[in-house]
């Protein structure tokens, strides 16, 4: 009997790996912003004590607020957007960021956002926000690991 593995994840995270087979399912550019639009539809909004200047997203024309919490090793995500198709890229990420590990969320390969299909149908302000969204996640996951690792010494 064959025993089964885990096969390993492309871009890092099998959730992310997932909406990039589901958006380049299909070669019509309209019908990835309607998943991009409903995945915004579909993340709680994040309360406004919460979008304070210290988790704003830099280099995003959209005001954008991203918050990791390290729960049992674990990045929970909240965030929020006043840009729908913003919202909806950062709700992307949310939900292939969650549950990682901070040294997963660090090795994650930002060249998923290529492989979505979506560069092509955002403008460069947009890809470049989308790109910074993820840099941002990054870079709170390597704080939580760092307070995390002196946590637990």
């Amino acid at each position: 009997m064959a025993e089964l593995t885990a096969s390993p994840s492309s871009f890092g995270s099998e959730a992310l790996d997932n909406m990039v087979k589901r958006l380049n399912g299909t070669a019509d550019p309209r019908r990835r912003y309607e998943y991009v639009l409903w995945l915004a539809k579909k993340l709680p909004a994040m309360s406004q004590e919460l979008k304070t200047d210290a988790i704003k997203v830099r280099g995003c024309v959209s005001q954008v607020h991203v918050l990791g919490v390290l729960v049992e090793g674990r990045l929970q995500w909240h965030g929020d957007s006043d840009a729908l198709i913003t919202r909806g890229l950062l709700a992307m990420l949310i939900q292939g960021l969650s549950n990682l590990t901070p040294e997963q969320v660090m090795a994650v390969d930002p060249g998923f956002i290529e492989a979505t299909g979506l560069q092509g149908s955002l403008t460069p302000s947009r890809a470049n926000g989308f790109l910074n969204i993820l840099l941002s996640m990054k870079n709170q996951a390597k704080q939580l690991g760092k307070v995390s690792a002196t946590s637990t010494s």
